[in-house]
């Protein structure tokens, strides 16, 4: 497993790690995946599987970077302590390694919220501070509120039918050392990326260099500098075989081929904005119609 360095920390993590939406399988998936070389889990007080992270990472705490995500709706000081000392209890751990702030709260000052996680920090409960979700703008502005201690990472949408990052963000982050960590790199399934390749160049690429689908997909994202991914899953043979997408590397006619050929779109702010916050059962109703629907219009919606 290759290993990148966190912002500007001098902490390396790995550069595939699990994470944990939707996640519901229990302790011993994520356990392989950990033996399997993906020593960072990525989680969040609202979904539930902090417990069975708790789990997986005991007895080898040392070895495991661990994350975790503050609600948009916990943003205020008290509530923001609150919340990280309810996550101390459920993961059984004294500190966080890296607490994001899950979503941008514009109702709350974000200088409240990140003098709340500067003194988390100043207590010894986290380590390192991150967002998920921010725009640039956001991002400048936490960066402004954050006095003490940088932003060291900010957790995005990104896949390689899904670019929107690349339209400012993705090199606003390189260029100041914030990792990018890269959530849905799969995609929500990777039928919705075997749509997008009308070439079916994932095929021909996969009997070439004897790699998955998924491990090359999931390459392609970890060949962008700066950019870690937390692909999810509930099945330990498809945790296995995310970590097998590190220690190689596509090459140059490769990547070449995945950019021209795979049909990708960006997202307007619009977009970005309803699939946010539309309620969650909505969204799964939208991709239970969208699974239904031909191929063609799939790629159009995707």
């Amino acid at each position: 497993m290759i290993w990148k360095e966190l912002g500007t920390t001098g902490v390396s993590i790995p550069e595939v790690g699990m994470g944990t939406s939707n996640y519901r399988s229990g302790p011993e998936p994520l356990r392989q995946g950990l033996h399997a070389g993906a020593l960072f889990i990525d989680t969040a007080e609202s979904y539930g599987a902090e417990p069975a992270v708790a789990d997986a990472i005991e007895g080898m705490r040392e070895r495991v970077f661990l994350a975790t995500k503050v609600s948009p709706q916990n943003f205020r000081s008290d509530a923001l302590r609150r919340s990280v000392e309810s996550s101390l209890m459920r993961l059984r751990v004294h500190a966080i390694d890296l607490l994001q702030l899950h979503a941008p709260n514009p109702s709350i000052p974000i200088e409240e919220t990140l003098g709340a996680m500067t003194a988390m920090v100043d207590a010894g409960k986290v380590r390192f501070i991150g967002v998920s979700n921010f725009s640039v703008a956001q991002l400048q502005e936490a960066q402004r509120a954050s006095t003490r201690y940088p932003i060291v990472s900010n957790q995005v949408r990104y896949n390689i039918i899904d670019r929107t990052i690349e339209k400012d963000l993705l090199s606003y982050c390189r260029a100041n050392r914030i990792t990018i960590i890269a959530y849905s790199p799969l995609a929500h399934r990777l039928r919705h990326i075997w749509d997008c390749d009308p070439e079916q160049s994932l095929e021909r690429l996969s009997r070439e260099i004897g790699k998955t689908s998924a491990q090359i997909i999931l390459n392609w994202c970890l060949c962008k500098e700066g950019v870690v991914a937390i692909p999810g899953s509930n099945s330990t043979a498809h945790i296995i075989e995310n970590c097998g997408a590190s220690d190689w590397c596509l090459n140059a006619e490769q990547l070449t081929l995945l950019d021209t050929s795979i049909l990708h779109r960006q997202r307007t702010g619009f977009d970005v904005m309803l699939r946010r916050y539309a309620p969650v059962a909505v969204k799964k109703i939208g991709l239970r119609l969208l699974n239904h629907l031909p191929r063609g219009l799939r790629r159009r919606i995707n």
